[in-house]
């Protein structure tokens, strides 16, 4: 087969104490999932039924303990972070059921959902949809991946970020509105998921404004610290 222009590389995370790479397919992001991320949204945090919104592939960077970077977007001037658990499938389904969804995870890691703030708001103002606030290019840098195998299932757990030493975001995995495995469970009924694609659970209360030169350190008990700077 000849493809009439070159074709898209394929985006890869690495694996903790493999030489196996992870390759991203899909990229799912679960929208207020932390009760006081929710109300600084100024959103009621009561548990209604998640929702989703997507990122390019392309979208993820790889981060880990060495320092990595990132641009600043253009056309945005409140570029904000936001810390997560991210979930590597590594089988598929669709349907899944809440006891059974934990099966389909393939390892845990930790992330960045960065977002043009200014874009994502405007959006919603307008009942539009969020793509240029959220679903750009570099806009999820992500630590390798710690396959269950090796971790065990990630139920709970410190997650936090500073920027330049400073505390900006912190709670506790067990603080999610829907866990890992509700949340597995109920995008299946939607759309069949696939091996390799990666399930951004949500941030905590926190989010705040990077400036071009600012380092980001963030990390969720037992799976380390990413450290990703924004360009200058």
């Amino acid at each position: 087969m000849n493809y009439a222009v070159p074709a898209a590389p394929v985006t890869h995370l690495e694996i903790v104490g493999s030489t196996d790479v992870f390759p991203v397919n899909r990229i799912f992001c679960v929208g207020r999932n932390y009760a006081a991320h929710a109300r600084e949204m100024g959103k009621d945090p009561e548990r209604d039924p998640p929702f989703f919104f997507m990122k390019p592939a392309n979208a993820a960077v790889q981060a880990g303990q060495s320092e990595s970077r990132i641009p600043y977007p253009p056309m945005t001037a409140n570029f904000h972070h936001e810390i997560e658990l991210v979930v590597a499938i590594g089988r598929g389904g669709k349907d899944i059921t809440v006891d059974d969804a934990l099966s389909h995870v393939y390892g845990y890691a930790v992330g960045l959902d960065m977002t043009r703030r200014d874009l994502q708001l405007d959006a919603r103002e307008k009942g539009r949809p969020w793509e240029f606030g959220k679903s750009f290019r570099d806009s999820a840098p992500i630590g390798p991946i710690h396959p269950v195998a090796s971790v065990g299932q990630v139920t709970g757990g410190a997650i936090a970020l500073t920027v330049n030493g400073h505390a900006r975001q912190h709670s506790d995995v067990k603080e999610l509105i829907w866990s890992v495995a509700e949340s597995i469970a109920y995008l299946s009924q939607y759309e069949p998921l696939e091996p390799g694609d990666i399930i951004m659970t949500g941030t905590p209360e926190g989010v705040a404004a990077v400036v071009r030169g600012d380092l980001m350190e963030g990390s969720v008990e037992g799976l380390g610290t990413i450290r990703v700077r924004v360009a200058d």
